[in-house]
């Protein structure tokens, strides 16, 4: 459902059909307007979160919907396209999709783990996806909407959570970065796991995506996972610098 250089993204190829009305090409025009809608919808949720309790609540409520519902409403605009389900595209088991499920329920609990999951998972991965996308449909097809709507959940649910709920991230700094690259790479052993058993490519891991990505650059199969791992470290690094706890750095 996601194509993206980034290790911990997902990847939902689409299921390919003739009768496809029209083709999604990156860095187009429909991209980049996609692009425009998308910031302008996570700046009106977040603006609608800080302006008053219950409309925090309603807001944290819509965003916490779109989330959880990601995978099922995703599925139903997919049906639309004829052709042989696959099961890249039949199973949650993307890591778009799995942090989908956390960001809801990050945004329903507050749990720490699961904050710091989808604030690192979701702007790490997440936007690098909305970049390179890897679908095969264009607007105004449902499958370009969800995949955007989706991805833009993610992405919202990530700055969400600091910038209207006030979460922060541990102290010392590495520990957020760590927690969230540990965890992907849980993910990565298990999708390589499921990959070697079904054929599929979850994670990336057993070839590289159609379209082009960052992982072009990075070498053959299997030192990109390598390079992976890397941009996974400095994009970690970098996003735990503005959200680390002020009241840790008073106590040092």
């Amino acid at each position: 459902m996601t194509r993206s250089a980034f290790p911990l993204a997902g990847a939902r190829p689409g299921r390919l059909s003739a009768t496809v009305p029209t083709v999604f090409t990156p860095f187009s025009a429909t991209h980049g307007w996609a692009m425009v809608a998308g910031l302008v919808g996570i700046a009106a949720i977040i603006s609608w979160g800080k302006s008053g309790e219950r409309n925090e609540r309603l807001a944290r409520g819509l965003l916490t919907f779109l989330c959880l519902m990601a995978f099922g409403y995703t599925q139903a605009a997919w049906m639309n396209i004829d052709g042989d389900p696959d099961l890249d595209s039949s199973l949650p088991l993307h890591l778009c999709d799995l942090s989908a499920f956390i960001a809801g329920f990050a945004l329903l609990t507050g749990k720490r783990l699961l904050c710091t999951l989808t604030y690192f998972w979701g702007l790490a991965g997440a936007i690098q996806a909305l970049l390179t996308p890897a679908i095969t449909v264009g607007f105004p097809h449902p499958a370009f909407v969800a995949f955007f709507v989706h991805h833009f959940a993610l992405v919202a649910a990530a700055l969400y959570l600091p910038i209207v709920r006030g979460w922060r991230a541990d102290r010392p700094w590495w520990k957020g970065p760590l927690t969230a690259l540990l965890i992907g790479n849980i993910y990565l052993l298990l999708s390589m796991a499921v990959n070697a058993w079904l054929g599929t490519n979850f994670g990336f891991t057993a070839r590289k995506p159609v379209n082009p990505s960052l992982l072009d650059h990075m070498g053959p199969w299997p030192y990109y996972l390598l390079g992976m791992q890397v941009l996974a470290v400095v994009l970690f690094s970098l996003l735990a610098l503005p959200v680390l706890s002020r009241k840790a750095v008073a106590k040092s």
